[in-house]
C-alpha cells in the first residue's frame, strides 16, 4: 500500500511538471511570435508542433511499454523534455523552434502515456475516478501555473525556458526511485498491424470515451495558443492575458477531484453529459462579455469549473468501457484524439481570428462543446 502510494505520488508529480512546460510553452511562443510579427495563422500553425510529435510517436509506444515496462519509457520520455526545453534559448527561429516543440510533444507523449496507464492499471474501480481525477488535477495545476511565466521575458527572454527545464530535470531524478513494472501481458504483439487491429478493437469498445480528451485538446490549445493573439488584438495586456488563462485553469483545478469523486458514485456518462452541456453554456457566454475584462475571468473560471476535467472524466470513463488487456492501448488512443484536437486547435483558432474578425473565438469552442454532447448522447454504452 505505501509503495503504491509513493509510487501514485511520483507520477503525478512529474506530471505536473509536464503540465507547467505545456502551460508555458503555449501563450510564452505565441506572444513572443506576436511581438515579433509573425501572422496569427503562423502563429498557431507553430504551436502544432508539440501535437504532431505526439501522433508520430503514437504509433511507436504501445510495444516499448510492453517490453520494457512503465518506468523506462517515463525516464525516457522526461529526458527528452528536459533536453528539448533547454534548447529553446539557444535560438529564435520559426524552423527550430517547431522541432524542439516536436521533441518535447514526443517526450510528453511518453511521459503521460506511460504514467496515465500506470495509474489506470493498479487503480481500484471504487477509486478510478478519485485517482485519474488527482492525475489531471496536477497537470492542471501545473498546466495553470506555467502561464506565469509568460511575463519573466521582460526581464530575459530565456528566463521562462531555463526554469521549465530545471524542474523537468528535478522531477526526472525522482523516477529512479520507481520500481519498474509491466502492463498485462496475455498476448503478443509482433507488429504495427497488431498494433491497429488494436486500435479498431478498442474504438468499439469505448468510442465516445475518445471525444472528450478530443475536444479538450482543442480547448486547451486553442485557448492557451490563440486566445493570446486574440486578447492582445481586444486590447488586453500579456498580463490580463495570462491571468484570464489562469482564471479557466483555476476552475478546473478546483472542481477536478470533486468531479471524479462524483463520477465514481453518480456514473460517468452523467457527469460528463452535464459538464460539456455546461461548458457549451459558459463559453456562449463568454462570447457575449468578452469587451469586460471582469466578465470575461468570471466566465472563464466557470468554464474551467465545467470542462476543465474533461480529460480525466474521459480517461476514467474509457477504464469503464474497456477490458483490461487493452487498457494501454485505450490510454494511448486518448491521448492520440488529445493530441488530434489539440493539433487542430491552435491552427483552426488562429484561421478563425484571421478569417472572422468580427465574430467571437469563443463561439468555436462552444459549439464544439455542444456538438460532443449530442454525440454522446447517441451512445447506448452504460
Amino acid at each position: 500500500m505505501k509503495k503504491n502510494k509513493f509510487r501514485f505520488w511520483i507520477l503525478v508529480c512529474i506530471v505536473a511538471i509536464s503540465g507547467f512546460s505545456q502551460g508555458m510553452l503555449l501563450p510564452l511562443i505565441a506572444v513572443l511570435f506576436e511581438t515579433s510579427g509573425v501572422s496569427s495563422f503562423l502563429n498557431g500553425l507553430n504551436a502544432t508542433g508539440l501535437y504532431i510529435g505526439i501522433l508520430l510517436a503514437s504509433p511507436f509506444m504501445e510495444q516499448p511499454l510492453r517490453k520494457y515496462g512503465y518506468k523506462p519509457l517515463i525516464i525516457t520520455g522526461g529526458f527528452l523534455v528536459f533536453v528539448s526545453l533547454l534548447l529553446f534559448p539557444l535560438w529564435q527561429s520559426f524552423l527550430f523552434w517547431f522541432f524542439l516543440r516536436l521533441l518535447v510533444g514526443i517526450g510528453d507523449h511518453a511521459l503521460n502515456f506511460g504514467a496515465q496507464t500506470w495509474i489506470t492499471a493498479f487503480s481500484p474501480e471504487h477509486k478510478r475516478g478519485r485517482n485519474i481525477a488527482i492525475y489531471g488535477l496536477f497537470f492542471g495545476i501545473g498546466f495553470a501555473v506555467g502561464p506565469l511565466m509568460v511575463p519573466l521575458v521582460n526581464i530575459n527572454e530565456s528566463l521562462p525556458f531555463i526554469i521549465s527545464s530545471l524542474l523537468s530535470l528535478f522531477g526526472w531524478l525522482f523516477l529512479f526511485s520507481l520500481k519498474n513494472e509491466f502492463p498485462d501481458q496475455e498476448f503478443h504483439m509482433s507488429s504495427f498491424k497488431d498494433t491497429f487491429k488494436r486500435f479498431a478493437s478498442a474504438w468499439k469498445y469505448a468510442w465516445v470515451a475518445f471525444l472528450p480528451p478530443f475536444a479538450y485538446g482543442f480547448l486547451e490549445t486553442s485557448l492557451n495558443g490563440s486566445f493570446p493573439v486574440y486578447g492582445l488584438r481586444l486590447g488586453l495586456d500579456v498580463h490580463h492575458v495570462s491571468t484570464l488563462l489562469v482564471a479557466f485553469a483555476i476552475g478546473g483545478i478546483i472542481f477536478q477531484l470533486p468531479l471524479g469523486i462524483l463520477s465514481d458514485k453518480l456514473g460517468r456518462k452523467k457527469i460528463l453529459r452535464s459538464v460539456l452541456f455546461l461548458g457549451f453554456i459558459t463559453f456562449t457566454m463568454a462570447g457575449f462579455l468578452e469587451n469586460s475584462y471582469i466578465a470575461l475571468n468570471i466566465c472563464l473560471f466557470l468554464a474551467g469549473m465545467f470542462v476543465g476535467s474533461t480529460f480525466s472524466l474521459g480517461i476514467s470513463y474509457m477504464t469503464d468501457l474497456m477490458p483490461k488487456n487493452l487498457l494501454p492501448t485505450g490510454n494511448l488512443l486518448c491521448g492520440v484524439f488529445f493530441s488530434f484536437g489539440s493539433l487542430i486547435g491552435p491552427t483552426i483558432g488562429g484561421l478563425f481570428i484571421q478569417l472572422f474578425q468580427s465574430i467571437s473565438f469563443f463561439t468555436i469552442i462552444s459549439l464544439l462543446y455542444l456538438t460532443v454532447f449530442a454525440l454522446t448522447l447517441v451512445n447506448r454504452e452504460s
